[in-house]
């Protein structure tokens, strides 16, 4: 235990040397599972498909404070461009350098070191802390944490609350953190024409007007002036095309993508109805437009209250920063977990994330083990 209780480093390192994109695991769960059991968790993967997952849990007792994240990555691109291996957990100028470095492995060891920390200090808790870790945040997130949650509850698993480990950071460690997400809901729209020669319009069906009044309609619709804890809702037309490049013919197709991130004004299946009478309108008889709509992930908001002012006082307390609760950015599997618990979002800067020569300041990763630490002495403080 003694070198988890020291640094969060070398379980990061141990963790990014496992080239776990996504949906590939390379060891990188069997890494995490070792650290885990040696501070005595009960651990059981959940293999969906060709997606490894892992649930771990110390202690049996109510209330569980759940730690979650993922040990997936997206790939490194183009490995040429990096000043070092994207693997090899290089540190450098008092900074590790590697995919997964702030997406999100670092993150994961900070979380093991904070329970370290806190079984050193107590011999025993009134209450059990789990690990929910998936490995396909980054792709399709269709066999991770979605269905590792219905599993895990099916085995009698309760979960009270819930802190993911994503990197929220903007300016400054722990200055940001998130207590909500906006919805998100892909569209595309397909109108079918027929094709012609220019010159005989009366031959041919043009859907490109068609498809612009749809997109107008679209692009008119006033969502919302925003919900509490949320900025307004908007819609952005995403992509445009008819794959024609001859100027004297007709398409035959047109077709064009748009994706809406929505507050809790909104649910997915009301926000595909109201498109869905916008097409109608414009093709009373759906015989030219088709739509296909799919909605990746619904608005939560955690109300501020016990677990963000926890998030909040352990900031403070490590770096003298007064954390904004707020619900911007993408999503991420909170999603899916609001459904089960309160949970909120707090990791590393997430400046670099996704990009060449990833990295986190290493000060900075002792500083979150040390907030964590921090976050689950406020939670057991009656143990």
């Amino acid at each position: 235990m003694t070198d988890l209780v020291t640094s969060p480093l070398p379980l990061a390192q141990a963790l990014i040397r496992c080239p776990s994109v996504t949906p590939a695991d390379e060891g990188a769960l069997g890494v995490l599972q070792h650290a885990l059991e040696g501070l005595g968790f009960r651990c059981k993967r959940y293999p969906f498909e060709d997606v490894d997952n892992l649930y771990a849990r110390l202690g049996s007792e109510a209330p569980n404070f759940c730690f979650a994240g993922h040990t997936d990555v997206v790939p490194v691109g183009d490995a040429a461009a990096w000043s070092v291996d994207p693997f090899a957990a290089e540190t450098k100028d008092g900074k590790l350098i590697a995919r997964g470095a702030v997406d999100m492995k670092s993150q994961i060891a900070a979380f093991v070191t904070a329970v370290a920390r806190l079984l050193e200090e107590k011999d025993q808790l009134r209450g059990s802390i789990s690990f929910l870790i998936t490995g396909d945040e980054e792709g399709p997130a269709v066999n991770g944490t979605k269905k590792l949650l219905k599993a895990i509850e099916a085995d009698g698993e309760t979960i009270s609350h819930c802190l993911v480990g994503e990197p929220t950071s903007e300016t400054s460690l722990g200055d940001v953190i998130k207590n909500g997400r906006r919805g998100s809901l892909n569209g595309k729209v397909v109108v079918t024409g027929k094709q012609g020669h220019v010159a005989y319009p009366d031959k041919a069906k043009n859907p490109v007007p068609i498809l612009l009044s749809f997109l107008s309609k679209l692009t008119d619709w006033h969502l919302d002036d925003g919900a509490p804890g949320f900025q307004p809702s908007n819609l952005e037309v995403t992509s445009l095309d008819v794959g024609n490049h001859a100027h004297n013919v007709i398409p035959a197709r047109a077709e064009a993508k748009f994706n809406i991130r929505f507050n809790t004004h909104h649910t997915g299946a009301q926000l595909e109805n109201e498109i869905a009478k916008f097409a109608l309108a414009i093709d009373p008889d759906c015989q030219h437009i088709a739509l296909d709509l799919k909605t990746t992930g619904e608005a939560f908001y955690t109300e501020p209250g016990p677990l963000t002012d926890m998030l909040q006082a352990s900031v403070k307390e490590v770096t003298g920063t007064n954390a904004a609760l707020t619900t911007g950015g993408g999503t991420s599997d909170a999603r899916f977990i609001k459904d089960f618990c309160p949970v909120a979002e707090l990791g590393l800067k997430n400046d670099t994330a996704h990009k060449v020569d990833e990295f986190t300041e290493l000060a900075e990763l002792e500083d979150l083990a040390d907030i964590y630490t921090g976050v689950l002495r406020r939670y057991f403080a009656q143990s």
